[in-house]
């Protein structure tokens, strides 16, 4: 608790007086404490208009080049780290109001979900709006590698959703090579309620994959970080033990997961090697 509303302010409003204030944390810290990500190996994996894999630390982690980033967590004492696609969901809600002919989400997931993985050696680079990890470049471009005649909408649509799965699994081997462990891997986020999305996210990440029973992560987490500070909750790991796990375990099938390994080490070749040409495309844009 940092206050309490004062006396006037809560009159006003018709509140009790002496309501506590909490600062609890800030979104993506609120929104781990409601699925539950309050302890070493608990990894919670988002996919709405961006992506992020928000991982707990008991000890400060820091990347040196910062291409994840590292703050404290809202677990006192505690930190995390924290990867970002810019253009998640967002890549897949432009490819559908751009170039999707009108179907709706249900309509394109349908058909990439019948593509065999991969898209037959198509890959897409999400940066639609540049990118923030592991790149930091606000002049990265998106694009399509590997296109043929072969190709139509269903293997781009599918293209869009692995790619998105590749680039947020860019800043999970980060959190990897600093030591983080993942065995507990919680989706949450508009992406958690499809089926598709799952599966891309267990086999690309290689791990079993599981949903909370409440969807809301961050409005939750702010009601059990309130919870704390009004003292209905002893601290933030008695809150969050509220957290329940859906049965259902997604789990990474080998074969694919195999196949993903191979197509990843191709997608991660590519910002290295298009990186110039990206941005030498931005400065022509600019005139």
């Amino acid at each position: 608790m940092t206050a309490t509303v004062r006396d006037d302010v809560a009159d006003e409003l018709g509140l009790p007086r002496g309501l506590p204030v909490a600062a609890g944390g800030g979104d993506n810290a609120a929104a781990a404490v409601g699925v539950g990500v309050v302890r070493e190996g608990a990894v919670s994996t988002s996919i709405g208009t961006s992506g992020v894999l928000f991982a707990h630390r008991d000890e400060f982690a820091r990347d040196p080049s910062g291409r994840v980033h590292a703050f404290c967590h809202a677990v006192p004492g505690a930190f995390h780290l924290m990867a970002v696609t810019l253009s998640a969901g967002g890549s897949l809600s432009w490819w559908r109001e751009r170039l999707g002919g009108g179907a709706d989400f249900e309509t394109l997931v349908g058909e990439a979900a019948a593509i065999e993985p991969g898209a037959e050696g198509l890959v897409f680079l999400p940066y639609l709006t540049g990118e923030r990890s592991p790149h930091l470049d606000p002049q990265a471009r998106g694009g399509f590698v590997g296109l043929t005649v072969r190709h139509g909408r269903a293997h781009l649509t599918r293209a869009v959703m692995e790619g998105v799965a590749f680039s947020m699994r860019d800043g999970l081997e980060v959190m990897r090579g600093l030591g983080t462990p993942d065995d507990d891997l919680r989706a949450v986020g508009g992406g958690a309620r499809s089926a598709l999305w799952l599966r891309l996210q267990a086999d690309i990440y290689g791990r079993p994959v599981r949903r909370t029973l409440i969807d809301e992560g961050p409005a939750y987490g702010a009601a059990l970080l309130g919870g704390v500070a009004a003292g209905v909750f002893t601290d933030v790991d008695d809150a969050s033990a509220r957290v329940r796990l859906r049965d259902a375990v997604t789990e990474p099938d080998p074969e694919r997961a195999r196949r993903y390994d191979e197509l990843y080490e191709v997608y991660a070749s590519l910002y290295p090697s298009l990186r110039d040409a990206m941005h030498a495309l931005g400065r022509l844009a600019e005139g």
